[in-house]
């Protein structure tokens, strides 16, 4: 494993000149733009909350869609996870980490669930809908139009 270096003025300088029109970002849309419904495979639809990848706040346990959006606004959904980790900024780290690797630039959070087996079952519901099953990678995607 090997560390980079970042100077944070830089970084922030130059995702400044490369972020799109400032109502593309999920943070700055209307709030009915900050949520987003997702279907199961059993017909159940659950509610997340939209997050930009630099954006997303530290994660409770909690269900998650890893996304990436195009400069249209269609979403195409890359990963169904659920975090595991007590330790939220533990969680944070995880997705964002899965994220670089996919390629995604939106976290869709799912936060109703109170359990880890109800997390499961949401999971598997919803990786049965957009992919082949739960923890689908890169190579089952689905889109969806913003």
């Amino acid at each position: 494993m090997s560390a980079h270096i970042i100077e944070l003025s830089r970084a922030a300088a130059s995702r400044k000149a490369g972020v799109p029109a400032a109502t593309d970002r999920p943070d700055v849309q209307p709030l009915a733009a900050r949520f987003q419904f997702w279907r199961g495979a059993s017909g159940e639809r659950y509610l997340h909350t939209v997050y930009g990848l630099f954006d997303c706040p530290t994660l409770p346990e909690a269900n998650y869609i890893l996304v990436r959006r195009d400069p249209n606004g269609e979403r195409t959904a890359l990963r169904v996870g659920r975090t595991t980790h007590e330790a939220p900024t533990l969680n944070l780290a995880e997705v964002r980490h899965r994220a670089a690797q996919l390629g995604a630039n939106e976290v869709h959070v799912h936060f109703i669930p109170d359990t880890d087996e109800e997390r499961r079952v949401v999971e598997c519901d919803l990786g049965a809908r957009l992919f082949a099953g739960p923890g689908s990678g890169p190579d089952h995607t689905t889109s969806m139009p913003a």
